[in-house]
């Protein structure tokens, strides 16, 4: 258990041996020189737009490179120095990726990194490509062929779409390791991959399509099943409504009452009663209990209507199809107060709003209240460019010597924690491996209390973005377990999760917990002392 002293570090201060092994930079010996000179490098279908070289401590600003306004990001800080390369590259006649290269430049470890996506977005994860460039990957991050948050782009252009589903990030690991070998004047000595939800599921894409673009793979909380993903986020719209309706359900109730009534059947079955649901798999909850009495008018402090109690049963019960062919698992316990926010209480799902009309129907005027089970039979039965990622032979990646760390937040209020378990088991039943076997390679973690990527109220903070880091020892960071586990062969048993008090350095440490490797799960075995990981055992 690493102490409250390393925890408050900077993130980029004090690395541990790991992550200051450098290699040699080839014939980098002019890093501004070679960095300027890339603007006149020829590479395929590729158009250099401008290169930069950056000193550490820059604020770079990003208004007036790209319209960003959408994904939120202004301006990002680089801890180290760096070569930024931003290019245009084209994937057909009618369409191309934006990509950019974050070269550090004395601080290069030798290792070559790829960054993932969001959502439907076309969002570059600047801070990603920060956090991975700071500790000397040359890093790479692409748009995923448009810009912006939303699928509007998809309208009228397969190859826009096809770029969404893989040919973006792959274009952009085999530009970006060119572009790399041309900046240190020798290749890179490992690839690694990071990314969450659509980076996730961007991730397998590699593992079972790309499996040589990476040595070792960090992918969460992945966005696989897509299609389904998407039919089983339209469901909520048609469940709940709007605030007429009279299955909708407010977020106060969803707080006040679904969500202390799913911990008052459920928190305690890990042997200790502290806000988190371990193993929300475990919990099979019942919301008849919420009901209000015969006879009694509906009372929304205390109970609810059959109406919203039937709704809320079918949020968490897994959703089968016309085929009887399972769409998506249900959701599970303990994500409702985020949950409430983004599906039940919001109207449509943007994304999913924008997969079926822009993608699956073509059409701009689809009614997401009109989303039915056959409309789901009808994304999964199309499922262009293979976008579903669900095949479970990931044996090319393993005859590779490719490694692969999954994890999922157990609070997850978007992607279902439920649906990784699914597929870990597909690839165990398809390769015919057990766990034991799996261990060599493909290794997947469920983290507690961790919302979508980030956030929760658990020790969510494992390193798997820059807002999570706590260390860079390879035991409370899963990017530089991932790290130890290729180039050194130490393979994670446990990874290390923190929560600050109310989420704020400053106030030091409320939990520290070690998430298990499955199939085991975590129990409590001394209850009085639950925050410390010593409290808890794998089983």
């Amino acid at each position: 258990m690493p102490n409250s002293t390393s925890f408050l570090l900077a993130p980029f201060l004090g690395f541990f041996t790991l992550a200051n092994a450098h290699y040699p930079s080839g014939n980098l010996t002019d890093p501004s020189g070679s960095c300027l000179s890339l603007s006149t490098v020829s590479l395929p279908n590729t158009t250099i737009n401008f290169v930069n070289y950056l000193p550490a401590g820059t604020n770079i600003t990003f208004s007036q490179d790209y319209d960003l306004a959408s994904c939120g990001y202004v301006s990002q800080v680089i801890s180290v120095d760096l070569c930024r390369v931003a290019m245009e590259v084209k994937t057909s006649e009618s369409s191309a990726i934006t990509l950019e290269a974050w070269l550090p430049g004395e601080e290069w470890t030798g290792r070559f990194l790829s960054t993932g996506n969001g959502g439907v977005s076309g969002c570059i994860q600047y801070n990603d490509m920060a956090y991975t460039s700071g500790l000397g990957f040359a890093t790479v991050g692409a748009n995923n062929g448009h810009n912006g948050t939303r699928g509007l782009a998809f309208a009228n252009n397969s190859d826009v779409v096809h770029d969404f589903a893989s040919r973006s990030m792959h274009t952009g690991v085999v530009i970006g390791k060119q572009i790399t070998e041309k900046y240190y004047g020798s290749a890179h000595k490992k690839s690694y991959y990071l990314g969450c939800s659509t980076g996730g599921r961007q991730g397998f894409k590699a593992v079972q399509s790309y499996p040589e673009d990476f040595d070792g793979v960090v992918a969460g909380a992945p966005a696989l099943n897509f299609p389904n993903l998407s039919s089983w986020s339209a469901l909520f719209y048609t469940l709940f409504g709007n605030s007429t309706d009279a299955s909708f359900i407010t977020v106060a109730q969803w707080s006040a009452l679904v969500h202390q009534e799913v911990l008052n059947q459920c928190d305690g079955i890990d042997g200790v009663l502290d806000g988190i649901i371990e193993d929300p798999e475990l919990c099979r909850f019942r919301p008849e209990a919420l009901l209000c009495a015969p006879g009694t008018a509906a009372n929304s402090t205390t109970c609810l209507r059959k109406e919203q109690v039937e709704a809320v049963r079918k949020v968490f019960t897994d959703y089968y199809g016309v085929d009887g062919n399972l769409i998506y698992p249900r959701m599970q316990p303990g994500s409702e107060v985020a949950a409430s926010r983004a599906y039940y209480t919001a109207g449509p799902f943007p994304y999913s709003t924008d997969w079926y009309r822009y993608v699956v129907y073509n059409d701009s005027n689809w009614d997401p209240a009109r989303y039915t089970i056959d409309d789901a039979k009808v994304a999964n039965d199309q499922n262009p460019f293979d976008i579903a990622t669900w095949h479970g032979d990931i044996s090319a990646f393993q005859k590779c010597g490719g490694k692969l760390l999954h994890y999922h937040g157990q609070m997850d209020a978007i992607i279902t924690s439920e649906n990784s378990p699914v597929y870990y088991n597909l690839v165990s039943r398809t390769m015919g491996l057990k766990s034991s076997q799996l261990d060599e390679f493909y290794r997947f973690f469920r983290v507690s209390g961790m919302g979508h990527c980030a956030g929760g109220d658990g020790a969510f903070m494992i390193g798997n973005r820059l807002e999570s880091v706590t260390s860079t020892d390879p035991q409370d960071n899963v990017l530089m377990r991932m790290v130890d586990w290729v180039e050194n062969g130490n393979a994670p048993e446990t990874i290390t999760g923190i929560k600050y008090v109310n989420n704020d350095k400053a106030q030091g440490i409320d939990i520290v917990r070690n998430h298990c490797k499955y199939p085991k799960r975590n129990i409590c075995v001394d209850p009085a002392n639950y925050k410390n990981p010593e409290a808890w055992k794998c089983v």
